[in-house]
């Protein structure tokens, strides 16, 4: 299950943001019953949480607070069910940077949510090695979404 809320005062298109979101949950084979919560809040709000719990000022783009850990599974494994736990993204920061990203602010917005996402299911960028990993599988995610979408 997902929910969706928006309380950043942003247009922003949140049913792409769920169906995208169910495309990559159905990629990586997590239960289509895991519960998943992406909320999209102002930059006030983002800096608040981003100090809080990150201890750094000012706003971010994304940022992710898992809930059951889940993982997902090896081939021979079942999906695994709980609670991923909730995404929160800021479009006005998303909005800003996509152009340096090379993205409108829609693909950033897409980007970052997989990339919250891959964060709820264990996977940093704190190593070099584990950033690989994690871009490269961000990657292919959008890539296999924008082709569907085609």
């Amino acid at each position: 299950m997902i929910e969706i809320n928006n309380e950043s005062g942003e247009a922003v298109d949140t049913q792409r943001l769920s169906q995208l979101a169910a495309f990559a949950l159905d990629a990586l084979r997590i239960h289509p019953e895991a519960e998943l919560s992406i909320v999209l809040v102002d930059e006030d709000t983002m800096s608040a949480y981003h100090e809080r719990f990150m201890g750094e000022p000012g706003p971010t783009d994304v940022l992710s607070f898992p809930m059951d850990e889940l993982r997902a599974p090896e081939p021979d494994e079942e999906p695994p069910l709980g609670l991923l736990g909730d995404i929160v993204l800021c479009p006005t920061v998303t909005a800003a940077q996509a152009a340096s990203m090379g993205r409108t602010p829609e693909e950033e917005a897409d980007y970052l949510l997989i990339h919250g996402l891959l964060h709820l299911l264990g996977h940093d960028h704190a190593e070099p090695d584990e950033k690989k990993v994690m871009f490269d599988l961000n990657d292919k995610i959008i890539a296999a979404w924008t082709a569907q979408r085609s």
